[in-house]
């Protein structure tokens, strides 16, 4: 007769791991099954029970639990050196596939690869191009955007604002401050249908346009409050505005420093006149083309995806109600964007943007 495991030791960084991998959707499910065995021996379950369980053998139940202890988590997801289905395409045939699909395009003039035209110029199927692209971290078919600065001053901007966000002074507010101009109150030209099971939301494709708002948002990165105006107009009469409320909002005892983007608005010179009679306010410009760095903009993505995309609003007062709706939702648990990025660690990023950036010379 077996005498009982003793319980495995698992870290609680370990534990949470595991148990990501055994919710997860996307996980294997031999490896899923495997962080199973491991929090369950954990909880001192026997072999015996976790097999019953899990519907494995007690000899798999043991030798992942030695190799477990051997190296943790990662040892899960190993298959061993002569184990699984071995490999069918020649490493030459690969190697074809990777060359094609980085430096050239199919023929007829079209501006990615897929599976299909792939697998017809190498002479392959298309799951085999599928699985070579994944194996290699390869997608044609997707494009990220970007836009380098071309600031001169972008470096002593970009100190200036992250050393702001990784070292806030001491009594002082930090604000990311923007607006989100124009914002359409539309309407749809038919009522949608609701959710079903097997059948998404619908909705008209074409809309009916009632006017637009502008919302100024500022951000305070300490405990992610937002405090945001809705105004018809965004000129430097609204910043000012703004700015008012945000000197009414906030204690005077504490110094202001608002990271803003380069917009006219804000260099205006009756704002100037109002900043040189409210000194405790220190304005802070992100380099040109670097909106990534005002972390309001996350609050302004948010805003899009969970009320405005989707939303229908019959009037601009509205689309008005449903922003500060939102925002008052936000503030009843604010939480706030942390930044953590250094200035070196987005130089280095940067750097990989040098033969675009040599073309503005």
């Amino acid at each position: 007769m077996w005498s009982p495991a003793a319980p495995l030791t698992v870290s609680p960084d370990h534990r949470r791991t595991l148990e990501a991998w055994s919710r997860a959707h996307n996980t294997p499910k031999a490896v899923a099954t495997r962080a199973d065995i491991i929090l369950l021996a954990a909880q001192g379950h026997s072999n015996n029970a976790i097999s019953t369980e899990l519907g494995v053998t007690r000899t798999s139940v043991i030798e992942w639990r030695k190799r477990f202890t051997a190296e943790g988590p990662e040892a899960l997801g190993k298959v061993r050196e002569g184990r699984g289905r071995p490999r069918v395409i020649p490493p030459e045939k690969v190697a074809e596939i990777i060359r094609l699909t980085l430096n050239t395009l199919p023929e007829g003039g079209a501006t990615q690869w897929s599976c299909r035209t792939m697998a017809n110029k190498v002479g392959v199927s298309s799951a085999t191009v599928q699985r070579v692209w994944s194996e290699h971290r390869i997608y044609p078919h997707r494009v990220s955007t970007f836009k380098v600065s071309k600031d001169p001053r972008f470096i002593e901007k970009l100190n200036d604002v992250v050393g702001l966000y990784l070292n806030p002074p001491d009594k002082a507010a930090v604000l990311c401050v923007d607006e989100k101009p124009m914002i359409q109150a539309l309407d749809r030209t038919q009522p949608g249908l609701p959710i079903k099971p097997g059948k998404a939301r619908t909705m008209t494709h074409d809309y009916k346009r009632h006017g637009t708002t502008s919302l100024y948002a500022a951000l305070s990165i300490l405990d992610g409050a937002i405090v945001g105006e809705c105004t018809m107009r965004h000129r430097h009469q609204e910043f000012l505005r703004f700015l008012r409320k945000l000197d009414r909002e906030f204690p005077k005892s504490l110094a202001m420093h608002l990271v803003l983007d380069n917009s006219s608005t804000h260099s205006h010179e009756n704002v100037k006149v109002w900043l040189d009679a409210h000194p405790r306010f220190h304005l802070h410009f992100v380099p040109t083309s670097s909106s990534w760095l005002n972390m309001v903009e996350g609050v302004f993505a948010d805003l899009t995806k969970k009320r405005l995309k989707r939303g229908t609003f019959g009037s601009v007062d509205d689309l008005t109600a449903a922003i500060i709706e939102y925002l008052d939702h936000r503030n009843q648990d604010p939480r706030p964007f942390v930044w953590t990025a250094s200035v070196e660690s987005i130089l280095a990023k940067l750097r990989d943007c040098r033969p675009i950036i040599e073309t503005f010379h």
